[in-house]
């Protein structure tokens, strides 16, 4: 039975069937692991998701953070839910013992957080943060840093959050103007203002650690001479217990569409001028020191994308089945039809089947890069292929997956007609909660730059070529099945035109075209990630063609007609036709445009940078 929220059955085949998890824990970094131990950490995710998270979910949409007289308070249920949740371990599964984490495998931690994603992400933003903030002062921070900070963050009893954004400056890191005044003692006086600020203040955790960007007074201007501070909101005494308030003061919270029991800060520092700030790591280093969490804040919005399509995906079908209206076009004629399940009308299960080609993909594309940092740390040796492939893949998981995620939850508001707009039903808010992810932790149109400008040259281009490597592998093996030959020669046709593209952008890059490449690079993400996801849907199809092969001929099921009646009796054969038939729609659906999309660009119209100002509103 469906819990409404995440696909489990899909969870497992990725997992242990198309990507082979187990190889994980055959190796010394995670040899104590099992899977018996995903599956029952899987179980009791899901236990917390239904349980403990999904009830705020309405609720904490509802209430929402205030703030009065300086404070914010958040929906008074994420205190109970935020108290489980962490003591339950859920914070720091992947770090190590020693620092009180778990040291599961990320791809596992990624399965156990789907489901909470799914129930609530606005919640799910608190201990998000406070988790990277932690990272950041385990890799970089002093031991006494560590002792004094960490373990209470890790632990939940502390929160912690993400100082990048100012007012004048947004997506310009380069430009911030929050300055540090060295002290005698070593520390600094921190004095400025962060904008757009996730969790910047709330009343879950005593006290919230803030990695703070700023510039120290002499450092050269742009990024190269940003540094970045630990700024507690309260100093911390010697013996751990929390000192006098250190000056970091909240000027207002957001007023926003969707996240709204995840509050949005602005936060003045120093307006006293008593803040005082740590450094963390070495001086003007800032910036290379919080893309340690950039990234993992950039996984974890390509993972709030898929929460939100997986609920949104579950809930309309499960609408479809049950909601009785017309009769079918095929019994237009006939005055004594009646009326059917929506699922049986041709546009709503063309809708659901796009819904679910594209929410299984995005699903695989995320999965696959948590396994990638799994395996860079499993096989040193290989460390160069596998943490290419996941700084290739981070700005896709993050900018496709919710470009994606917004046509997802729109078409579930389409299944639900026009109940579907209004709050009786969930969807709209999963629409509403999913726009965000376009937007922070770099918007789409930056990492799509940062896809083009940098990743595709990172490693003399070997981190792309190692991912055609494996689509490549892809396309041989579904060659090989009769039944999926035709696919496969889309998938090879587009991802022909993606690497003929790729090498043009190369070209162009280097020529007075330079800006072809720029101007398309939303594009050519999308282009990118339609290749990918065709590439994880059919490797998936080959794998559920030869699973179901078997069960045939377990069963004697030798004609077309035996086959399809096993579907309503045996759930694996369900399973296994359902993501066959998803690889084929999306195959004919979007591979098969790829090739005209990839050529649309190389003719290398320029019009929207030669169009004047005046012309856009004239």
């Amino acid at each position: 039975m469906s819990n409404l929220l995440v696909n489990a059955r899909d969870q497992h085949f990725l997992l242990f069937e198309q990507f082979g998890i187990e190889k994980l824990f055959e190796t010394e970094t995670f040899k104590d692991f099992s899977k018996d131990d995903v599956l029952m950490m899987m179980n009791e995710a899901e236990k917390m998701a239904l349980n403990v998270i999904l009830p705020t979910y309405e609720v904490g949409d509802k209430e929402g953070c205030t703030f009065k007289d300086g404070k914010v308070t958040v929906p008074k249920c994420y205190h109970d839910a935020f108290k489980k949740y962490c003591e339950a371990g859920w914070l720091a599964q992947t770090e190590p013992i020693d620092v009180g984490g778990q040291g599961i495998p990320v791809v596992m931690a990624t399965a156990n957080l789907e489901y909470c994603y799914a129930a609530n992400f606005a919640f799910l933003m608190y201990p998000g943060l406070t988790h990277g903030a932690a990272t950041l002062i385990q890799h970089h921070g002093t031991e006494e840093q560590k002792n004094k900070y960490m373990l209470k963050m890790y632990e939940g009893q502390w929160g912690g959050t993400m100082c990048l954004t100012e007012p004048g400056a947004g997506s310009d890191v380069g430009a911030l103007k929050t300055s540090a005044k060295r002290l005698p003692d070593g520390k600094f006086l921190i004095t400025g203002s962060k904008c757009f600020i996730s969790c910047g203040d709330h009343d879950l955790t005593p006290n919230i650690v803030h990695p703070v960007l700023a510039r120290i007074e002499g450092d050269p201007p742009g990024t190269p001479g940003i540094s970045i501070f630990i700024v507690p909101k309260y100093r911390v005494n010697e013996d751990g217990s929390l000192g006098e308030f250190n000056d970091v003061n909240t000027g207002n919270i957001e007023h926003k569409m969707g996240i709204r029991g995840s509050a949005t800060c602005t936060l003045n520092f120093g307006d006293e001028g008593k803040c005082v700030g740590e450094l963390l790591g070495k001086e003007r280093e800032g910036m290379r020191i919080m893309f340690l969490m950039m990234n993992e804040a950039r996984m974890e919005v390509g993972m709030q994308a898929l929460g939100h399509s997986t609920a949104a995906l579950e809930h309309a079908i499960a609408y479809a089945k049950d909601r009785i209206q017309s009769t079918p076009v095929w019994e237009m004629k006939n005055p004594d039809a009646k009326a059917v399940p929506i699922i049986q009308h041709p546009d709503v299960r063309r809708d659901l089947l796009w819904m679910k080609a594209f929410t299984e993909g995005i699903r695989a594309l995320n999965y696959f890069t948590a396994y990638c940092l799994d395996m860079s740390r499993a096989y040193p040796e290989e460390k160069a292929k596998w943490g290419g492939l996941v700084e290739l893949l981070t700005p896709i998981c993050k900018a496709y997956s919710s470009d994606m995620a917004m046509q997802i939850t729109s078409k579930a508001i389409d299944v639900y007609g026009g109940y579907g707009y209004c709050q009786e039903y969930p969807v709209e808010q999963y629409m509403r909660d999913c726009k965000i992810a376009c937007l922070y932790e770099g918007t789409n149109g930056i990492q799509s730059l940062d896809l083009v400008g940098r990743k595709l040259g990172q490693n003399k281009g070997m981190n792309v070529m190692n991912m055609i490597g494996e689509i490549g592998a892809t396309i041989a093996k579904a060659k090989q099945v009769p039944e999926l030959q035709k696919y496969a020669a889309y998938l090879e046709e587009a991802n022909n035109a993606v690497i003929d593209l790729t090498m043009t952008f190369a070209a162009l890059g280097k020529s007075s075209s330079f800006l072809i490449p720029i101007l398309n690079a939303s594009p050519y993400l999308e282009i990118f990630g339609d290749l990918l996801i065709g590439h994880f849907l059919l490797q998936g199809a080959a794998i559920a063609q030869e699973k179901l092969n078997a069960i045939y001929a377990e069963k004697g099921a030798d004609t077309k007609g035996t086959q399809r009646a096993l579907v309503h009796d045996n759930a694996d054969v369900a399973f296994y036709q359902g993501k066959i038939a998803a690889a084929k729609f999306f195959a004919v659906e979007v591979l098969f445009l790829v090739k005209s999309k990839c050529a649309a660009i190389k003719v290398a119209d320029k019009v929207p940078i030669e169009m004047a100002d005046e012309s856009f509103a004239a």
